[in-house]
């Protein structure tokens, strides 16, 4: 995103892919019997409750933010252990980010005999975003690290000693993120994974 123009055309995409993201993780963690993301207002569509503004405004400078994260109870879960809870809230995100972009895919494909009328080529340049936001979200949350929801993916996957691992490491997560941000070694681990997905999705829609 290096204009305005170009802010223009991904901020939709943005919204709805953070949006969705969120609500999916409360919603899910609201149908295993956590009552916490209703009574925080954020089992809604409305970006607003959403959005963390400090993450936003560095998202749109520096092509890196975040959403403000659900809050989420697992004590409250009912007929479900707590990491197999977790795991399941978790994989809601990075889950929803993933239909958004299959959806966004299918359109491309309907619009393509399209692309060379104004309109359509308007429209194409509108889901695309939608398409690349909702892959990059979704495989950079899937890095098994915490805060990233790829961790209680993991945790829900591994034994309880392994589990009891993944949760110490959170003390620590952030500050292991940030590291490997900022020397470039978190793209180098998700861009492989957003290209598979990306791949994956496009033999899907364009077989």
């Amino acid at each position: 995103m290096n204009s305005l123009i170009d802010i223009l055309i991904f901020l939709p995409a943005i919204l709805i892919a953070i949006t969705f993201h969120e609500y999916a993780h409360g919603r899910v963690a609201y149908a295993l019997g956590d009552d916490t993301p209703r009574l925080q207002g954020r089992l809604t569509v409305n970006p607003l409750p959403h959005i963390d503004w400090i993450g936003f405004a560095m998202l749109l400078i520096f092509h890196f933010g975040w959403a403000k994260p659900v809050q989420v109870n697992p004590y409250n879960f009912k007929q479900i252990s707590l990491k197999q809870g977790m795991m399941l809230v978790s994989l809601a995100g990075p889950g929803m980010n993933l239909l958004l972009a299959l959806a966004g895919m299918i359109a491309m494909r309907l619009l393509t005999p399209f692309h060379g009328s104004e309109w359509g080529g308007i429209a194409l340049q509108l889901f695309h975003p939608l398409v690349t936001i909702n892959i990059i979200l979704a495989a950079f949350n899937l890095i098994p690290l915490p805060p990233l929801d790829g961790s209680k993916i993991l945790a829900g996957l591994l034994p309880d000693s392994g589990a009891s691992m993944m949760y110490s490491l959170e003390q620590y997560g952030t500050v292991i993120l940030l590291l490997l941000i900022v020397t470039g070694i978190a793209s180098k681990i998700f861009l492989p994974i957003a290209g598979f997905l990306y791949n994956l999705l496009y033999t899907l829609v364009f077989f």
